[in-house]
């Protein structure tokens, strides 16, 4: 593109005394046009704060929108100063070929960031397990997402490696169960186990009655019994209620004497004389199986001679064979 040219022209069009007419002109849709872009700009804020669309998304289609607008301003006015605009919009275009491809990736989480903001994946403040890590949001934009883990380590992850894996949102609700098992020994009343787990989790004002708290016996272990229960509760209440059901069912348990067992393994002591069954027979002799040889004639693999001489030896054994069963007969009789 020649740009010598275009500032060429942009230079005789303000320099020409005969082009004052075009000069107002320009400057009327300078004006104009920055005008436009002001009021375009102000109503799509307005009707996108009216909107659920997330702040993030509605910054991005704003940008969006005035650099277009721009661009379109600045090549009007280009066109009035007498530029040849395509040669611009050629350059212009074959830039943004360049950049896309050298920005791929970068493009790659830009367009996952504004998936996971449109489909409403998460927000910031919900607690996630994604990727092999585990958090609370702090930020999303548009190329990574930021986590806060619960030993305050700040881990940043792309936007394409969330959208490409599975994702847990822990804080897509605000009521969360808490599930427990506890194992007791054989002995213990189940009716006494239940009542102390579901008195323990209706004790704590931050857990739900409704729906109420539920313990029952699940699996007869080899050692122990098994028993399930859960309550529900706010998510931001989760690990503090937690904690106090399993403090305070361990100190009921041993408060109601209720042992919770070791493993156990049984093991017996055999005081009569194993007997041990022998077979007094040996080993037999071994006895050769017979094969029968491969007698078949092939002309193709081992030529003329070699299969005359095959027939022959079978012919031979084949005379022996009938020879030797006449002897045997003439014996037996």
């Amino acid at each position: 593109m020649d740009w010598n040219g275009i500032w060429r022209s942009i230079t005789d069009f303000f320099t020409n005394p005969d082009h004052y007419m075009k000069i107002v002109w320009f400057c009327a849709i300078l004006i104009i046009g920055v005008i436009v872009i002001k009021v375009v700009m102000t109503l799509t804020r307005k009707l996108l704060s009216k909107t659920k669309m997330e702040k993030i998304a509605q910054q991005f289609i704003c940008t969006i929108l005035k650099f277009v607008l721009w661009l379109v301003l600045i090549l009007m006015l280009l066109s009035n100063v007498g530029v040849n605009i395509t040669g611009i919009l050629t350059a212009f275009s074959a830039v943004i070929l360049a950049v896309g491809m050298a920005l791929e990736s970068a493009i790659a989480n830009v367009a996952n960031g504004i998936i996971i903001i449109s489909s409403h994946m998460f927000k910031k403040g919900d607690y996630i397990i994604t990727n092999g890590v585990e958090g609370n949001i702090t930020d999303i934009n548009f190329m990574f997402t930021t986590l806060i883990t619960v030993d305050n380590r700040k881990v940043t992850l792309p936007n394409s490696s969330i959208i490409n894996s599975t994702v847990t949102n822990l804080g897509g609700y605000p009521k969360r169960r808490v599930d427990f098992s506890f194992d007791v020994a054989y002995e213990t009343d189940v009716e006494k186990v239940k009542k102390i787990v579901t008195d323990v989790m209706k004790s704590d004002g931050r857990v739900y009655l409704d729906p109420e708290p539920f313990c029952r016996l699940k699996t007869l272990e080899a050692s122990s019994i098994r028993f399930f229960a859960n309550c529900w509760c706010d998510g931001s209440d989760y690990w503090d209620v937690y904690y106090y059901i399993m403090e305070n069912v361990y100190n009921e348990f041993k408060r109601n004497k209720i042992s919770i067992p070791y493993n156990q393994l049984e093991v017996r002591e055999r005081k009569d004389n194993v007997k041990m069954p022998v077979v007094a027979a040996k080993l037999p002799k071994r006895v050769e199986k017979v094969r029968e040889e491969d007698t078949k004639i092939d002309l193709e693999k081992d030529g003329f001679k070699v299969a005359i001489q095959k027939s022959k030896e079978k012919h031979q054994r084949k005379k022996e064979e009938k020879e030797s069963k006449k002897k045997a007969n003439k014996n037996k009789k």
